[in-house]
């Protein structure tokens, strides 16, 4: 398939660069400057120059396409999330950047547009298990999030396939997992919420299996990531990853001061990816949290 990548060479995108290219697919990544160009071309894609608020540029790439997959994003890493204006940048391309993504693909009529969502968006569950019916909280953190959702479902309703992915939090070699690892060495706190509650994790290459396989899943929206841990033991992955052991959580009265913007990484969320593999048949490289998931990082 010739497929149409947003965030080509960012986190996301590089995994799903080297999926689909491994599998054959013939993959055009999205570039918004030189260097962003030489890593698409480092992962075996063809630069197309362009950003996702540019529609002319947007349907120019996209004209002949089977699918487009929009994984566009600039999420702040470690602490600048606290830092007023830090979510502007991501929250513009959520908003607004996804209606245009969209839309371009419906203009050069691509049958096929996967939106990249995350689970972060449903309700705190507690000890329960969480699947795509579950109710979803909708705060500021999370709103663009569902405008984003909201966007794909306008081009279903024009009569295109849409597959919506709701991806847990990113582990692996990435830039957020590096500075959680770095924090953890120093003795630093990195774990949020309680301690027994429940995280939805999926590994960085994870992202990139369960684009190939949205390539030609059934229509719908799939919760995506590995089976779900203990808060604590994340933290204790990234306390032995840098070479320590006990992994240390935030203070409550930290965690009160952190705000809205945070406040979904203290969310006890049991979700299961089961209709995913299911209904796609997606098996991920690596199903549940191991040391290995940090090979490298520290």
């Amino acid at each position: 398939m010739k497929v149409f990548l947003t965030g080509a060479s960012g986190v996301m995108g590089r995994s799903t660069m080297t999926s689909l290219v491994d599998a054959g697919h013939d993959v055009v990544g999205l570039a918004r400057s030189d260097r962003a160009a030489s890593v698409v071309e480092a992962h075996g894609g063809r630069p197309h120059r362009g950003t996702v608020f540019d529609a002319d540029a947007l349907v120019e790439g996209m004209r002949g396409c089977d699918v487009v997959i929009n994984f566009a994003g600039r999420m702040p890493v470690g602490l600048s999330m606290l830092r007023p204006g830090a979510w502007r940048a991501n929250d513009r391309i959520r908003a607004i950047g996804s209606q245009r993504v969209a839309q371009a693909a419906l203009t050069a009529g691509v049958p096929r547009l996967v939106q990249q969502s995350r689970s972060s968006i449903y309700a705190d569950g507690g000890d329960d298990w969480i699947d795509e019916q579950a109710p979803v909280e909708i705060t500021r953190e999370t709103d663009t999030v569902a405008e984003a959702e909201q966007h794909a479902e306008a081009v279903r309703r024009h009569g295109a396939d849409v597959v919506v992915l709701r991806f847990g939090q990113i582990v692996g070699p990435d830039p957020s997992s590096r500075w959680m690892v770095r924090r953890a060495r120093s003795g630093r706190p990195t774990g949020w919420g309680d301690p027994q509650s429940w995280v939805h994790l999926v590994h960085v290459d994870d992202v990139g299996t369960a684009a190939e396989s949205a390539l030609t899943a059934p229509v719908g929206t799939y919760n995506v990531g590995a089976e779900p841990c203990r808060r604590a033991d994340l933290a204790e992955q990234l306390a032995l990853a840098g070479g320590r052991r006990g992994g240390r959580f935030h203070h409550r009265i930290t965690q009160r001061v952190a705000g809205v913007r945070l406040e979904t990484f203290s969310r006890s969320q049991r979700i299961s990816s089961q209709r995913f593999g299911d209904r796609a048949g997606w098996h991920p490289l690596f199903p549940k949290l191991t040391p290995d998931w940090l090979d490298g990082v520290g």
